[in-house]
């Protein structure tokens, strides 16, 4: 194949996603009202492969925004409500004993909710951490060990994971570690005026709006294996690691703000998600290439649940999101250097 096709097969091949990812966002938007920022960022989410950390008060469409996803991709949906009284194997399942066909006693496995394609971890926070943890193999590695044997999760794996930022009186605050698996955290706010009369309209009347099947799972592994492809230039790549890096106190060029309140800045897995959704970004502006806007609107979502406060930013109600707004501005001096280099 020569250059000309390979560019033209590259161009049809990323028309494609965007036309996709847009049927993907109009078809939510007849379900899910007013919340069009969380939509797109899930969807990059999803498509980079990662998990989402979704916070949020009650009532505001998280589980219907997993559901609706399951419809509008036919995607097998499953949801834990997660309470102090949860163990492990109520989530990735247990070794029940069955007797077989000589009367001897067998063991065989009887899978759990995690063996879904869309798995609500609703209000995460409220089950211990041993029982938190149960998640993490599933997430980082596409798999389940029970009783010595290993259960691999095939297809399309995606989590939400949903916690309230009001109530806290028993609850677990999620470990770093726990985390560090979601590729984004997002902050799902109230609707608007409008939106709320929207949601009236939608939900107080006989007919409850559904959404159609727009997409095959088969359809979305291909354009997560389009996002991998995308290209990402050496200066583009080091911005993303600046980003990382100036999270660290006591880092060259770090800003005051976080040598004052950041104990631990970001780990490498914040700079994968800030690259990782940057491709899936370029491409729904027809680029197989990732530009620095591109690697900058994923700063925040990708590297505010990976900053740990020192006692002073805890005792001073540092918000993250506003040390992250510092840490832009330090390296956009950067971002125009290289462009013109």
């Amino acid at each position: 194949m020569d250059t000309s096709q390979s560019l033209g097969d590259i161009k049809n091949r990323v028309d494609s996603y965007a036309q996709k990812f847009e049927s993907l966002t109009s078809e939510l938007g007849r379900v899910i009202v007013g919340q069009d920022a969380i939509v797109k960022q899930t969807l990059l989410a999803l498509i980079a492969g990662g998990h989402v950390l979704l916070e949020g008060v009650p009532g505001l469409g998280k589980t219907l925004l997993m559901r609706t996803l399951g419809e509008t991709m036919d995607l097998r949906f499953a949801r834990v409500q997660f309470t102090p009284d949860l163990m492990p194997a109520d989530i990735v399942g247990t070794n029940v004993i069955i007797e077989g066909d000589s009367g001897e006693k067998l063991f065989r496995f009887q899978s759990g909710p995690v063996f879904t394609n869309l798995l609500l971890a609703d209000e995460i926070n409220r089950a211990t951490p041993k029982t938190q943890s149960a998640l993490l193999e599933a997430m980082q590695e596409r798999q389940v060990t029970v009783g010595g044997a290993t259960h691999k999760l095939d297809g399309v794996f995606f989590v939400l994971a949903t916690q309230n930022p009001i109530e806290m009186e028993g609850t677990y605050p999620l470990p770093e570690a726990q985390l560090d698996r979601f590729i984004f955290k997002l902050v799902i706010n109230a609707p608007s005026r409008e939106g709320l009369i929207e949601v009236l309209r939608r939900t107080t009347t006989e007919s409850t709006p559904h959404a159609s099947r727009v997409l095959s799972p088969e359809e979305l592994l291909d354009m997560q294996k389009l996002a991998r492809e995308v290209i990402i230039a050496p200066h583009v790549e080091g911005l993303a690691v600046d980003l990382v890096l100036r999270t660290h106190p006591s880092t060259p060029g770090a800003p005051d703000s976080i040598n004052k309140y950041v104990r631990f800045g970001a780990s490498p897995r914040g700079a994968q998600a800030i690259v990782l959704t940057a491709k899936a970004r370029a491409l729904l502006a027809g680029r197989f290439n990732v530009s620095t806007s591109d690697i900058i609107e994923g700063a925040k979502p990708a590297l505010r649940h990976r900053i740990i406060l020192n006692f002073e930013g805890e005792a001073d109600g540092i918000a993250t999101d506003a040390l992250l707004d510092d840490v832009v501005e330090s390296v956009s001096d950067l971002s125009t250097r290289v462009a013109r280099s």
